[in-house]
C-alpha cells in the first residue's frame, strides 16, 4: 500500500523589513501537549480521492484553524512540491497572508484516551497558532516538514 499523501498551506506574510514569517500550528492531542520543539506544522491533511491537492490543502487549513480564508487564493497559491516522510506525502503550497488569528478556532478529532480505557476524547487537530520567522519555525516545525523551509527562503519574497 502507498503513502498517503497530505496537502497543506505555507502562510506566509512579510514585513516591511523583509523579514518572512510563516504560519504554523501546535499539533493538539494528549502526545504533543507538553511538546515544544518538532510539535508544530504547517495546517495540512489527507488529501481526498479525487480531490486536487491544492483545494485539500484550502480546505485542511479552514478545517484545522477555523480562519478566514477564501478560493480566491486558489489563483495566487505557490506550488512548493512534495516532500516525502516515513508516513506520508506531504504537499505544500504557499500563500502570501495575513488572517486573522484571534478569529482561530479548531477543528477536533476524537481517539480513545486513555489508551484501552474505553472511553473516547475529543481533542482539537491543532490548539494553537503563531507565526515564526524561517530561524525559529526550524526548531518548532516537525523534521518531516523542515524541508520546506528552504524552499521558501529561495523564492525571495521581500
Amino acid at each position: 500500500m502507498g503513502r498517503v499523501t497530505s496537502a497543506g498551506l505555507a502562510v506566509v506574510r512579510v514585513h516591511g523589513d523583509g523579514v518572512a514569517e510563516v504560519l504554523l500550528g501546535h499539533l493538539g492531542g494528549p502526545l504533543w501537549a507538553k511538546k515544544t520543539d518538532g510539535a508544530w506544522s504547517f495546517p495540512k491533511g489527507v488529501v481526498e480521492v479525487g480531490e486536487a491537492p491544492v483545494d485539500a490543502a484550502l480546505r485542511e487549513f479552514r478545517e484545522e484553524t477555523g480562519l478566514p480564508f477564501d478560493d480566491d487564493h486558489k489563483t495566487t497559491v505557490i506550488d512548493l512540491g512534495t516532500v516525502a516522510t516515513s508516513a506520508k506525502v506531504i504537499h505544500l503550497f504557499l500563500v502570501r497572508a495575513d488572517p486573522d488569528l484571534s478569529c482561530f478556532e479548531p477543528g477536533h478529532f476524537e481517539i480513545e484516551w486513555p489508551p484501552r480505557w474505553g472511553r473516547r476524547q475529543s481533542f482539537p487537530e491543532i490548539d494553537r497558532v503563531q507565526w515564526a520567522t524561517m530561524d525559529v519555525a526550524e526548531r518548532m516545525l516537525s523534521v518531516g516538514q523542515r524541508p520546506f523551509l528552504g524552499r521558501i527562503l529561495a523564492l525571495h519574497l521581500a
